[in-house]
């Protein structure tokens, strides 16, 4: 076995590999940019090495300084993690030319695998099913044409080095075929500097679902079940779980069969991930294989009880697998939410700066259990959740890399459980200094259509098509968040009445029983009468009683914390709670089940004056370009004086390896600019006004 690895990435996925390393007794070498120079995963490793300035392609990215970091430290493996490196076959070659072991597949698999036209042929040859399509490239758009025309629409029109949904098309006629096939070419050249293209037949309400895979150097390859992985927005994976709530047992057995035939049809060696699109009669196709350790091996990991971070180190040092197909299990049901430094009210832009507050759901409240936060191995016990992070409280989520703050898992008995469990786990997870996706999170999990299963890779798009809003994710009990926020200010009203030395006739009576609680802004949306029948400041216990409903609530959260937990007629809850915002620091701010409600508790009389008082306007806004994210201002694109038409290019904003062009909204002429270019921006932050 290896006494030291070298990690060649960052972020969680270090974090996560670092901890399986430790428990087998390996030390551990990270490597790191300059933004990284606090990062956990330097923190967590035994020895650390800078590769260079933040930009990826500066840094993570240079094989070089990876190798060059191998050899000052004297480890014996490196593996890459997932993303950067990991899938590139130059770098695994070079490692093992350097005398040293890439905890990964050989590069020939990957070479194999990874371009997407060779990788459907060697699927043909090895007898998986793969989609109806013409799998050489196609040089020109009337070519593209007659070809979609004989496979049948509708196509998909696809680059061969394409991915993360880049160079791809759907066409549904020969028109869309024809522009679609210039487009798409295009965009790989610039994206890859590979225009090759091809076609294959689109298959109607896809499910994306991957067949998990391990192979050691002895030719032993096993399958561990599946993943469904078909909620998605812009090609990208938001949710996965393990198992699918789709397919059958003999579709699995079928799928993961094939996934084993293609592996040794490429001597595969390591964990991999053979991804299929299943149709809505479970007919499946092969859709690509990724060589390399999946974002979402946790569920896997959940309901097999088998680390996958262990099991690729073992087969890289050559040793057998410890187990055969037949005895692999399958128990429970595992759920993973991506948690991501993005703003979902805001057209999911990128969210960057400093993690002011950061608590990770720790507990599991209906168990008492604890969870195996930050673990490298989950166990099979139902009831756990899990969190695998690279970031802490105070840390700087920077614009450079990608946007994940986190991945939550939760394992439960079945399906159900697990979503109870997940929306209880989001409940709990405390963010504050970013904005994060989790109200997006919280509104996908309570959706009828994912409740049952019933969806597809066109959910978010069919479902959010036109953007994410408050109005997306409705309580189901309202009168709860009253009930919440009457017995938050009876707690404090008792507190502070029972503080000693209060100047005689002037100090804080206890709280009369009546309150009227008012939702929304400025309490200006509804209002309820709560009566709060009973409190017991020692137990914690309240009886509320609001528009007719009964809650009788029991909390000993301390006041002041952002987190409260505790029972609400008998049935464990998390919500957050707290003062804010600054313009009404009377009010109280509650989150719960991804809905945040700003609510005043008032007595009876202020209730009745507060609705007297005048409405403050917000200040108009319209006539500035205000940046939608924290971000660097790389490009202003108008001068003062200019005549600007709606939709027209004004600036460009780099934030999380993504450029975002702001767009006129309108006709207008811009007045003056107010930010330079390479300035660093923060949200709201005006740069441009226009006359």
């Amino acid at each position: 076995m290896f006494k030291k690895i070298l990690i060649a990435n960052r972020g969680e996925i270090a974090c996560r590999v670092i901890k399986t390393a430790k428990k087998m007794g390996i030390a551990t070498v990270a490597v790191y940019s300059e933004a990284d120079k606090d990062a956990r995963h330097v923190e967590l490793a035994d020895e650390a090495v800078l590769l260079g300035p933040a930009p990826s392609r500066e840094s993570y990215l240079v094989a070089d300084k990876i190798i060059a970091a191998a050899r000052q430290t004297g480890a014996e493996a490196i593996h890459p993690g997932y993303g950067f490196l990991s899938e590139n076959e130059a770098f695994a070659k070079r490692v093992e030319d350097e005398g040293m072991v890439f905890i990964g597949p050989k590069h020939y698999s990957i070479a194999a695998m990874g371009d997407k036209i060779a990788s459907k042929k060697l699927a043909n040859e090895a007898k998986v099913n793969t989609i109806p399509g013409y799998n050489d490239a196609i040089e020109t758009p009337e070519a593209a044409v007659e070809i979609a025309k004989g496979i049948g629409y509708p196509v998909m029109i696809k680059a061969s080095a394409g991915g993360g949904g880049k160079g791809l098309r759907v066409a549904f006629n020969d028109k869309e075929a024809f522009e679609g096939f210039s487009s798409c070419r295009n965009e790989a050249r610039n994206s890859f500097g590979d225009d090759r293209v091809f076609i294959e037949k689109f298959v109607e309400e896809p499910r994306h679902i991957e067949i998990q895979i391990l192979g050691d150097s002895h030719g032993n390859v096993v399958y561990l079940h599946e993943r469904e992985c078909s909620i998605q927005r812009r090609h990208q994976k938001v949710i996965e779980e393990a198992p699918s709530p789709f397919i059958s047992d003999a579709t699995r057995k079928a799928m993961g069969e094939q996934a084993v035939a293609l592996a040794k049809a490429v001597k595969y060696q390591s964990a991999g991930t053979v991804e299929f699109v299943v149709g809505k009669d479970q007919s499946f196709y092969f859709l690509e294989m990724n060589t390399r350790l999946q974002v979402e091996h946790p569920v896997t990991e959940c309901i097999t009880g088998l680390d996958l971070v262990e099991q690729m180190i073992r087969v890289a040092a050559g040793e057998k697998l410890g187990f055969t197909q037949g005895v692999i299990r399958r128990e429970g049901w595992a759920i993973e939410c991506r948690i991501n430094a993005e703003d979902p009210f805001r057209n999911f832009l990128p969210s960057t700066g400093r993690l002011v507050k950061y608590q990770p759901a720790v507990q599991n409240l209906e168990q008492g259990t604890p969870t195996l936060q930050g673990a490298a191995y989950a166990d099979g016990r139902f009831g756990g959740t899990r969190v695998d992070t690279g970031v802490y409280e105070g840390g700087e989520i920077p614009m450079f890399y990608d946007s994940m703050i986190a991945k939550l898992i939760v394992h439960g008995r079945d399906r159900n459980d697990a979503i109870a469990k997940m929306r209880e786990a989001l409940n709990a997870f405390v963010i504050r200094g970013i904005s994060s996706n989790i109200p997006f999170q919280a509104a996908l999990l309570a959706h009828p259509k994912f409740v049952t299963g019933q969806f597809n890779t066109g959910f978010i798009a069919e479902h959010y098509g036109q953007g994410f809003s408050a109005a997306d994710v409705p309580h189901d009990d309202h009168l709860f968040l009253v009930a919440l926020a009457a017995f938050v200010r009876r707690k404090a009203r008792e507190r502070a009445a029972g503080i000693s030395g209060q100047l005689p006739g002037h100090g804080v009576a206890h709280a009369p029983d009546l309150v009227v609680v008012e939702l929304g802004p400025e309490g200006r949306h509804t209002h309820h009468q709560a009566r709060v029948a009973s409190f017991d400041a020692a137990t914690g216990h309240a009886d509320i009683h609001v528009d007719g409903a009964h809650y009788a609530i029991q909390s000993h959260t301390k006041l002041g914390e952002i987190l409260m937990t505790g029972r609400c007629n008998g049935l464990p809850f998390s919500a957050q709670i707290e003062r804010g915002p600054a313009k009404n620091p009377l009010a109280l701010r509650i989150n719960h089940n991804g809905t945040q409600v700003e609510t005043l508790v008032l007595l009876p009389r202020a209730a009745e004056l507060l609705k007297l008082m005048p409405y403050k306007a917000p200040p108009d806004l319209s006539k500035f370009l205000l940046s939608p994210m924290p971000g660097l201002l790389v490009d202003v694109a108008v001068a003062p004086g200019q005549k600007v038409l709606a939709g027209e290019k004004l600036a460009v904003i780099e934030a999380m390896k993504m450029e975002n062009i702001l767009l006129a909204t309108q006709d207008g002429v811009v007045g003056e600019v107010l930010a330079k270019k390479g300035e660093s921006l923060t949200v709201d932050q005006p740069i441009i006004a226009f006359t």
